[in-house]
């Protein structure tokens, strides 16, 4: 069976650092940190009280007031970042075989602002009036319900789940989507991944862990991958949605392309619950997985954009993996950590990610790590971390890196489209 090609036609963000894909990108490459003091609730009393917050975002612009508040906030970023990658595709939507149209999301954890209410509410009134939820409770809290509504939206009936693999879950979705396709199941799945965990339960849930960063009297410079005095990483939230598309199908109906993505790979560190692998195994299992899946060498390679959280463990595994699988090739490529910039959107980090390769290619720029100021030494001096400034350079083939609590690799490859 001959496989099909797909490529990136469409693209759409909601996050800390912009309300557009456009937005976001150019704040990426002015090193901007969405990072700053929590508004979401009174956090004085938090050992981390600073977060990287989606701001000015007006839920109105993309689904009306009333169908809203049946949503959870995850699901308004979902939304919101799919309506404008399918509008930046430029498709004609009843002009399309809806039946080969799907949504592929990938939701961490899902509704936890909605979790969080009902059970509180819950137990300040159980004793006195009994059980007493919203019916809206059980579909504004599930994890698959953003894909479900995308598919209301449009009319898309193809394939429409969601992935959930902690942290690498929107890695794990345009994996599925790009099969999909690829596979001769559908035309288009509009993919990609949100979250929304800013709120007490989720910041203290894994401040509790000793996961967050706790700089609270530097919030901007928090998020600093590859640093020696990194503490942890800065939590964040939005979504971000590409549009993957049959390459036939594209050039028919004369869609803008972006680029193509040819690889993906997955693994299991089976180490554990939350601690990577110390010498990166599951993640070079991974990559090598994705570019045996592409067919290409890692020297192929321009661009990577790395797991990076700024977690003391983290980065140096991941550094380990990365000096395994690319060898001498390594300093020829450019990398960077834009978590540095947005925090860490859990299961909507790698669809932002995403984005940050497919505009490097396009638009030939590599966005910088920033907050770098004493690199850790167990980290090679030849290695380009685009430091603090966004840097100029052909990019024909990017990689993009996420990995999740449970021991979850997923790694993705895009290229520059061949004629």
């Amino acid at each position: 069976m001959e496989l099909k090609r797909v490529v990136v036609t469409g693209m759409g963000a909601v996050t800390p650092i912009g309300n557009t894909a456009e937005e976001t990108w150019q704040n990426m490459l002015a090193g901007v940190s969405g990072a700053a003091p929590i508004t979401r609730f009174n956090a004085e009393k938090f050992k981390t009280q600073f977060a990287c917050e989606v701001k000015d975002f007006d839920v109105t612009k993309y689904i009306d007031r009333k169908e809203a508040r049946k949503m959870d906030p995850y699901c308004h970023y979902a939304l919101a970042a799919a309506q404008m990658a399918v509008e930046d595709s430029a498709m004609d939507i009843e002009a399309l075989d809806k039946n080969r149209v799907g949504v592929v999301m990938g939701v961490g954890i899902g509704g936890m602002k909605t979790y969080e209410e009902e059970v509180t509410s819950y137990a300040k009134t159980a004793e006195t009036i009994g059980p007493k939820f919203n019916p809206f409770f059980v579909p504004k809290m599930i994890a698959d319900i953003c894909a479900g509504h995308i598919s209301i939206k449009y009319g898309f009936h193809g394939p429409n789940y969601i992935t959930s693999s902690a942290c690498a879950s929107s890695t794990n979705a345009l994996a599925d989507a790009f099969n999909l396709i690829r596979l001769g199941k559908a035309n288009v799945i509009v993919t990609g991944g949100a979250e929304a965990p800013i709120i007490q339960a989720g910041v203290g849930g894994f401040s509790s862990m000793q996961a967050l960063s706790t700089r609270n009297d530097d919030p901007e410079h928090a998020s600093r991958p590859f640093d020696r005095d990194r503490d942890g990483f800065v939590i964040g939230e939005g979504a971000g949605a590409l549009v993957l598309e049959e390459y036939e199908h594209a050039v028919k109906r004369g869609a803008k392309i972006y680029c193509e993505i040819v690889g993906g790979g997955m693994s299991a560190d089976a180490h554990h619950m939350t601690a990577p692998h110390p010498e990166g195994a599951g993640a070079i299992l991974s990559m090598e997985e994705a570019l045996s899946d592409a067919g290409m060498k890692a020297s192929d390679i321009d661009y990577i954009n790395v797991h990076g959280t700024s977690t003391p463990l983290g980065d140096i595994a991941e550094i380990k993996a990365l000096e395994a699988v690319f060898g001498d090739s390594l300093p020829a490529a450019s990398i960077s950590s834009t978590k540095s910039m947005t925090g860490h959107l859990l299961g909507a980090a790698a669809a932002v990610e995403a984005l940050a390769c497919v505009m490097a290619i396009s638009r030939g720029i590599i966005p910088p790590t920033i907050n770098v100021e004493n690199l850790d030494p167990a980290v090679r001096e030849d290695i380009d971390l685009t430091l603090h400034t966004a840097r100029k350079r052909e990019v024909r083939a990017a990689l993009s890196n996420t990995f999740g609590f449970g021991g979850h690799n997923s790694t993705v490859i895009f290229r520059r489209l061949a004629e």
